[in-house]
Parts: structure tokens; sequence; C-alpha cells
């Protein structure tokens, strides 16, 4: 069982695995924060490329394609990684490996077995994992900005029993849903949510607006029970606000 990710940084969490192997691991700074996960000999972890930070000398880092992670065509054809790395202590004592968000984001550790061993998460959530982890990625078809269903901006799917690790952008509140209970949330504030909540789309403007995009024009109406990790600051969001304010120089001025 891991710690709740809501404990004081730098605080060290024991993670116990269901064949009882234990797992220490730390999660550093307040953004932008790095996990940093120890390792016993030929122990491993799998990673997104691009987010090992640093590691111990005895340890090993391959990249590797992973049948059991659902990618295909549609994802390589829209530049997504269909890879992953394999961080291997090969030594004869313990290794450390640190894993680092790829935004200002926050780290949260999720052990899937209190979750009946699946949460849906936003697209890229996955950071690293332990153990028993499949990450299935579904392509979205769809027109841009059209959400019809949970999978439409749900569009990453963790099972397994182990230890995920998800990124979440800004301040992550968690919010635990009583069975019938209801909670409106803007579509691209939540994180990721356990696969028994109920899911119903509400559009708060006409079509148009809502397929050429705009603020706040699609609301989830999450029903309970089941957990669910809401954002402040999307990476969409974070981007799009830097876009806004960038104004380009224009040529020919002294």
């Amino acid at each position: 069982m891991a710690a709740p990710f809501f404990s004081t940084p730098f605080q060290p969490y024991v993670y116990q695995s269901p064949q009882e192997n234990v797992t220490p691991f730390q999660i550093l700074g307040g953004e932008a924060q790095i996990v940093q996960i120890m390792l016993k000999p030929q122990e491993k972890i799998v990673a997104r490329p691009g987010s090992m930070c640093y590691m111990s000398g005895s340890i090993q880092m391959e990249n590797v394609y992973i049948p059991e992670n659902e990618v295909g065509m549609w994802q390589w054809l829209f530049g997504k990684a269909v890879t992953s790395i394999v961080l291997l202590n090969q030594g004869s004592s313990d290794g450390f490996v640190g894993i680092s968000a790829p935004s200002l984001a926050r780290i949260l550790p999720i052990d899937l077995a209190m979750f009946g061993g699946e949460i849906l998460c936003q697209p890229d959530a996955f950071l690293c994992s332990l153990n028993d982890v499949k990450v299935n990625n579904t392509a979205d078809q769809r027109a841009r900005n059209i959400v019809v269903g949970a999978e439409g901006f749900l569009r990453q799917k963790l099972t397994g029993q182990g230890l995920a690790f998800i990124v979440a952008g800004g301040s992550v509140v968690q919010k635990n849903l009583e069975v019938g209970e209801e909670l409106a949330v803007d579509v691209s504030c939540i994180a990721a949510l356990s696969g028994t909540v109920n899911v119903q789309i509400k559009y708060n403007g006409p079509m148009r607006r809502v397929v050429f995009g705009g603020d706040n024009l699609v609301t989830a109406v999450l029903t309970g029970p089941g957990i669910v990790f809401i954002q402040s600051l999307p990476f969409q969001r974070f981007s799009q606000r830097i876009a806004s304010g960038y104004i380009p120089k224009h040529e020919g001025k002294s």
C-alpha cells in the first residue's frame, strides 16, 4: 500500500506489493516534482521516454517496446511514443532512480490494488510504474475538443495490481465520492478517476462553441462511488496561457 499522495514532500513512502515486496520512494519538490525510487538488485521500473532525471551507477536503462502496453499505428501517426524505458538494477546492492515530471506538475502514486485494478487518466498522465501495471492508450479519432463520454477526455487506462505514478498540473485535490454523490468538474481539470465513478457530459453552450474551443464549455457530472483527482492547472490550459501572452516581434522595426 502506498502512502497518500498529499503527504509532506520529502517524506519517505513505502510501497508493499501483493507479493509482500517493499519498495521505498520519495516525492521531491513542490512544483515540477521528482520521484526517487529505491531498487533492490534485479528490481526494475518502467517509465515514459525522456522522464529519467538521474540514476545510480548500477542501473541499466533500455528503450524497449512492451507488448502489454496497448499502443499502435494511431499513436505512432500522431507522434506518440510507442516504446517505454526499463530501468533495471544490475548491481549487488540497492540502487535508485530519479524520474521527473515533464512539466510544472505534481506526481501522484496510485496503488492500483486499492482502485480495483483500474483507473482512468488524462492523456499522457502515466509517468512510471512498479510491478504489474498495464498502460492502454486510446486514440481520439473524433473532431478536436468534442467530448461524448469518459473515453473522450480520459484516454489513458491503467490496469493491474502494481504501483503507478501519474502526473497532474498545478495543485491537486482528491475527492472521495459516496454512493450517489454528485460533483461537477470542468473536463480539463480531471486528472484521473476510479472506474466506479459514473460520468455524464454537460455542454454549457452551443455546439459550435464547443467544437472551436472555449473555457468551461464542457462539464463532467461525476456520480459516486469512487475517487476523483482534480488538477488546478491542466497542461493544455497552461500552454494556452503562455501562447496568448506571446507577442511576436515585427520584422523591419529598429
